[in-house]
C-alpha cells in the first residue's frame, strides 16, 4: 500500500473515531439525563452533548445555505489558488458572511436573528441598567453572586463589563436591539476568516492560507456564530493574534503599530471574556515560530491599556474573575458532571470543526515535535509552523476544559479556539479538498435543519 493510501485510510479512522466519540457523549449524556435535578435532566441540556433541541426544519436561510456550500465546494479551491491575495481576504471574509447568514436564517429572522440575542439570560436585558458607565464598572461585581440585589442575568455576570459595555456603546449610537446586536456579532464574527488566513500566511506561507481559505469561509462553526455574542469575541481574538503575526514576522510596513494594536485586541478581549486570557498561549507560541520578541513591548503596552483605564474606573480584573468562580458554582455547575464534560466538550467540537478538521489534526500531531525542535535553531515555517499553530489552539482548548468553568457552557464558548483548528485542514491533499468541503458543509446544514441550537 502506497504512502498517501495509508495517510488517507488514518484520516479515515480519525473522522471515525471522531464521529465514535459524539456519538458517545450523545449516548451517555442522554442516560445521565435521566437523572433529575430540580425540573430538567443533571447535564441541563436538551440534547446532550449540545446545548440543542431536536427539531427538524426548514427555513428562509437553507436555498441559501445549499447554495453557498455547493458555490464554495466548486469553485473555492480553485479560487483561492488563483485570484490576487488582496482579493482573496476580503473575498472569504464575504463567503463566510454568507454562509453564516444563510445558517442563522434556517431558523427564520426572529429566532435566527433578531431574538437571539435578547432572551433573559442575554446582554440586552441589562443595557438601560447602564447609565453611567464609570458608576457601573465601580458597581459590577457587586450584581454578580445569587442574592445579590438586582443580580446581572448569567451572560453578564458570567463575563467582564466589556461585554455589556459593546451592546451598551450600540445602544447609545442608535444601534439598540437585538437586529443590530445580531449584526454585530455577526459581522465581525465572521471576520475571524480573513484573521487566521492573515496569521497563516504570515507565519506559514502564502500556499497554505490559500489552501485553508475554503475551510474558513465553509466553516461548520458559522452554526454558532450566527448568532452568538462568542462569534463577536472570536473575530477580536483572531485578529489580536493576526496583528501579532504581521509583526512578529514583519510582514507589514509598520510593525510596531500591528503590535500595539495586538496589544489593544487582546487586552479588550481579556475584558470580553475571562476564558480569553489563555490566548497568552497562542501569542507565545507565535512569537516562537516567528523567533522574535520585538513585539512584546508594544504587545503589553497595548494590553496596559485597559487593564489602567479599567482598573482606574473601579473594576479590578481579578476581583470580577473571583467572585464569577463562586457564581458559576451556585448555578448549573455544581450539579453537572465534571467526569462527562471533561470528555463530552471536546466531543462536541466535533462538530464545530467539521469531520476534516480532525484529519487535518490527525495530520498536524506527527508534524508537531520535529517543528518544535527546529524551532530551536531556525524558523520552522510551512506545515510545520502550522502544525505548531493549531497545536497550541488545542492546548489552549484543553486547558480551558480542564479548568472545571466550561462544564456544558455550550458550544459557542469555544469558539474563539476552535477557529484556529480549522486551518489544519490546509494539510489534507489537495485532491481531497471539494469532498472534505462537501463533508464539512453537510455536517454544518444537518446540524442547523435537524436541531434548534441555543444561544
Amino acid at each position: 500500500m502506497s504512502a498517501r493510501k495509508r495517510a488517507y485510510r488514518r484520516d479515515l479512522w480519525a473522522a471515525a473515531g471522531a464521529v465514535a466519540l459524539f456519538v458517545l457523549a450523545v449516548v451517555v449524556g442522554r442516560a445521565l439525563n435521566t437523572t433529575v435535578y430540580g425540573s430538567e435532566g443533571i447535564l441541563r441540556l436538551g440534547w446532550p452533548p449540545l446545548f440543542a433541541w431536536w427539531m427538524p426544519h426548514v427555513g428562509p436561510g437553507t436555498p441559501a445555505a445549499v447554495s453557498v456550500a455547493v458555490l464554495v465546494v466548486v469553485y473555492g479551491p480553485p479560487t483561492a489558488r488563483r485570484l490576487p491575495w488582496q482579493a482573496l481576504v476580503p473575498a472569504v471574509w464575504g463567503a463566510a458572511m454568507a454562509w453564516t447568514w444563510s445558517l442563522a436564517l434556517v431558523d427564520g429572522w426572529g429566532r435566527g436573528v433578531a431574538e437571539r440575542l435578547t432572551t433573559s439570560l442575554e446582554y440586552l436585558q441589562s443595557v438601560d441598567r447602564v447609565q453611567h458607565v464609570p458608576a457601573f464598572l465601580r458597581d459590577f461585581t457587586h450584581h454578580i453572586l445569587v442574592g445579590s440585589p438586582q443580580i446581572w442575568p448569567a451572560h453578564v455576570a458570567g463575563h467582564p463589563p466589556g461585554a455589556l459595555l459593546t451592546f451598551v456603546g450600540l445602544d447609545r449610537i442608535g444601534l439598540g436591539g437585538g437586529a443590530w446586536a445580531a449584526v454585530w456579532c455577526l459581522t465581525i464574527g465572521t471576520s475571524f476568516a480573513a484573521a487566521v488566513m492573515v496569521a497563516v500566511r504570515a507565519l506559514c506561507g502564502d500556499q497554505l492560507a490559500r489552501r485553508a481559505a475554503p475551510f474558513l469561509a465553509l466553516a461548520p462553526a458559522a452554526v454558532w456564530i450566527g448568532v452568538s455574542a462568542d462569534g463577536y469575541f472570536a473575530g477580536v481574538v483572531s485578529w489580536a493574534i493576526a496583528l501579532l503575526a504581521l509583526a512578529a514576522t514583519r510582514s507589514t510596513k509598520v510593525p510596531r503599530i500591528a503590535a500595539l494594536g495586538a496589544g489593544l485586541l487582546l487586552g479588550w478581549a481579556w475584558y470580553l471574556s475571562y476564558g480569553l486570557t489563555v490566548f497568552v498561549v497562542l501569542g507565545v507560541v507565535v512569537l516562537l515560530i516567528a523567533r522574535s520578541v520585538r513585539p512584546l513591548p508594544y504587545m503589553i503596552l497595548g494590553v496596559l491599556v485597559w487593564v489602567v483605564a479599567f482598573t482606574a474606573a473601579g473594576f479590578w480584573w481579578l476581583d470580577g474573575y473571583t467572585t464569577l468562580v463562586e457564581r458559576y458554582y451556585q448555578g448549573a455547575a455544581k450539579v453537572r458532571p465534571y467526569s462527562y464534560f471533561l470528555w463530552a466538550n471536546p466531543a462536541a467540537q466535533v462538530l464545530t470543526v467539521g469531520l476534516a478538521g480532525v484529519a487535518g489534526l490527525r495530520r498536524a500531531a506527527w508534524q508537531v515535535w520535529p517543528a518544535v525542535k527546529r524551532i530551536r535553531s531556525t524558523a520552522p515555517g510551512g506545515s510545520g509552523a502550522l502544525s505548531v499553530l493549531v497545536a497550541a489552539a488545542l492546548l489552549m482548548m484543553l486547558l480551558a476544559d480542564v479548568s472545571g468553568m466550561s462544564k456544558a457552557e455550550t458550544e459557542r464558548i469555544w469558539l474563539p479556539f476552535a477557529v484556529w483548528l480549522l486551518p489544519a485542514c490546509a494539510l489534507l491533499p489537495r485532491h481531497a479538498h471539494r469532498c472534505a468541503l462537501a463533508a464539512q458543509s453537510v455536517l454544518a446544514l444537518a446540524v442547523n435543519h435537524l436541531l434548534l441550537t441555543g444561544w
